[in-house]
Parts: structure tokens; C-alpha cells; sequence
């Protein structure tokens, strides 16, 4: 039987948050998986191309957001596929929705921007970042970066 990890007394409020939600979700078991709060890709440790599914599934003028993956993917005009993470700049939630030509978070409502992920609304201080994205087959492929 392993011994519970020692805990800083500098740990942050959303490390013991976090941690406690893994233990609750996996019963027991510490498994801690994108709680980290400085992920670059924002959609985990994958370097490579994420395959989101069909780009059908992303309405023009509007786009969708892939909770798991923590990405967001807008088509602006027919054709046209924007990627951003889905991480809001101001406090890390998750967007929620894509409507009236904007990416709207849930948590203090900021608003960004499907064509370049420019802040429209703030608290947020910065655009979210943008992510390569092709379709491939029909299928979206995007690359966090």
C-alpha cells in the first residue's frame, strides 16, 4: 500500500481541487490527467494531430466545441476552419458555446472572436490561442501547438 503524497503548504487551491476531483471520479484510484495549470497545447500532452471527426458536424458561421479535446472549432465562412483551445485566457473554464459569430465562456463572460479567437468581451486579457487545423478525408484534424 502506497503512502499519500506530502502536500505543500504553498499547493494552490486548484491543485487540491483538482486532485480531489480525480480521486472522487476514479473512486479511489489517483489518477491526476489535465488539471495542470500550464499546459501549453490546452488540450493535453498530444503533439500530434487531434482527429475531431467529420467537418460537417462544424456549421457555417458558427463551430463547436469539443469539451474533451479543450478545443473549439469555428467555421467562420463556408469552407474556412478556425481551431482554438477552448481554455478561457481569464480563469481556465471552458467555453461552452458558439453562437452569433462568437465564443461565448460560461463563467464571468467573455466572449471571443470564430474568425481569429480575438477577445470580444472581456474579462479575458488575451485572444485564445489559435491551433492548426485541416480536413482531411472529411474528417478535422487539428494540431495544438
Amino acid at each position: 500500500m502506497s503512502e499519500a503524497p506530502e502536500t505543500s503548504p504553498t499547493a494552490s487551491r486548484r491543485t487540491l481541487l483538482c486532485g480531489a476531483a480525480a480521486v472522487l471520479a476514479t473512486g479511489g484510484a489517483v489518477a491526476v490527467t489535465g488539471c495542470g495549470s500550464s499546459s501549453s497545447s490546452g488540450g493535453g500532452s498530444a503533439k500530434g494531430p487531434v482527429d475531431l471527426g467529420a467537418a460537417s458536424a462544424v456549421p457555417v458561421g458558427g463551430g463547436k466545441v469539443f469539451r474533451e479535446q479543450k478545443i473549439v472549432v469555428t467555421q467562420p465562412t463556408e469552407g474556412q476552419y478556425k481551431a482554438f483551445s477552448a481554455k478561457c485566457t481569464h480563469a481556465g473554464c471552458i467555453v461552452d458555446q458558439v453562437k452569433d459569430q462568437q465564443i461565448d465562456c460560461p463563467c464571468h463572460g467573455s466572449r471571443f472572436s470564430v474568425t481569429d479567437g480575438a477577445v470580444l468581451d472581456g474579462p479575458a486579457p488575451t485572444p485564445l490561442p489559435a491551433y492548426a487545423v485541416a480536413v482531411e478525408g472529411g474528417n478535422l484534424k487539428v494540431t495544438p501547438s
